[in-house]
């Protein structure tokens, strides 16, 4: 017997609970005959896992259809807190967090002092907490200012404690908890198309941080990571005869009189606008509305019109970057949830 032949049943269990997960979070509520319809199972099957959830504590039973002559079906639903999810983002002084169930309430939020400048026990002990507080914390996204590759840190300048870290395994290890790690901009991106539909536009979330510029890039609906995970490294950008772009963009504070961006700034964002432009053509480009001003935005455009043709340059956008953070995180986290990773499938 072949190793495909032993692991499709349990696969298969998985899929189906992960389809019946899905399709009540997004219907709301639905009978077994609704389901097998939708999922494409047989009645018996649907019976056996309902059952089993139900008896979990998974699905709540929320009454009976009226009758059509025969018997009244049952109508299920999703118990939302059945299981929560934490989603975290690390910045230089501080840490963000929120728990949420499986609709994307939140449950709980907060900030505590930074881990980044500390060390991953640091970071450990902290979850630690926040998991004694919430046991029913069944995945855990994290945010971090640097490139990712499958939870391994690779690259986070200023950091370099946290390097090559493969964080992803040791919270796993700890915690038996499935987790994801993500760049800071790549989970922006995500969080910003899912909260405004954007479908399968492409989108270029750009951040000057607290840690220096990065970018989070989705296109067709996809985000974009390369082949080294290292997309979206902007600040290595080279803009000038001896500037990149991360050099360029600090080299001169704000205006002092009136806070905006300076004209040496301007032109430097309007560089990499020209830049993602020529490349990849995007619909939107978002930035921060705590780092770029409304006003700001029409200098952009112009001064980047002066590089490139005016029709081609994408809408400038700006999103609420906090919360666009953790909406990507937590559409991961929830991702995670739903999926089941790290649980033992139904029999």
């Amino acid at each position: 017997m072949n190793h495909k032949q032993i692991t499709a049943p349990k696969e298969l269990r998985t899929a189906i609970v992960r389809g019946i997960r899905s399709a009540l979070l997004e219907l709301g509520s639905a009978t077994k005959a609704e389901l097998c319809h939708y999922l494409g199972i047989s009645f018996p099957t649907a019976s056996k896992f309902l059952a089993q959830l139900q008896k979990r504590g998974e699905l709540i039973a929320v009454g009976y259809d009226d009758s059509s002559g025969g018997r009244r079906a049952k109508r299920y639903a999703y118990n939302a807190d059945y299981m929560l999810g934490l989603a975290i983002f690390m910045e230089k002084t501080e840490t963000n967090y929120v728990i949420f169930n499986c609709l994307g309430e939140i449950k709980d939020e907060g900030t505590t002092a930074g881990a980044l400048e500390s060390d991953a026990e640091h970071l450990t002990q902290q979850i630690a907490g926040m998991i004694a507080k919430h046991p029913k914390i069944s995945s855990i996204a994290i945010g971090v200012p640097g490139a990712v590759n499958n939870g391994r840190i690779i690259y986070i300048p200023g950091y370099e404690h946290f390097r090559d870290l493969n964080l992803k395994l040791h919270l796993e290890s700890r915690f038996a908890i499935p987790v994801v790690v993500e760049n800071d901009m790549n989970a922006a991106v995500l969080g910003y198309s899912r909260a405004g539909a954007a479908g399968n536009s492409s989108l270029v979330y750009i951040c000057f941080g607290q840690n220096g510029p990065g970018a989070g890039l989705l296109i067709n609906g996809d985000v974009v990571r390369g082949k080294s995970f290292f997309t979206g490294e902007v600040s290595f950008l080279p803009q000038y005869e001896h500037l990149n772009f991360g050099q360029a963009l600090s080299r001169h504070g704000r205006d002092k009189a009136s806070g905006l961006l300076t004209d040496a700034q301007v032109d430097a964002i309007s560089r990499l606008v020209a830049a993602f432009t020529a490349i990849i053509n995007p619909h939107t480009i978002i930035f921060s509305r705590d780092e770029v001003e409304v006003s700001s935005l029409e200098r952009i455009t112009n001064r980047s019109a002066d590089y490139i043709p005016g029709e081609h340059l994408p809408k400038l956008s700006l999103g609420n970057l906090k919360k666009d953070y953790l909406d990507g995180l937590q559409y991961l986290g929830l991702e995670l949830m739903i999926s089941g990773a790290g649980e033992s499938p139904l029999l």
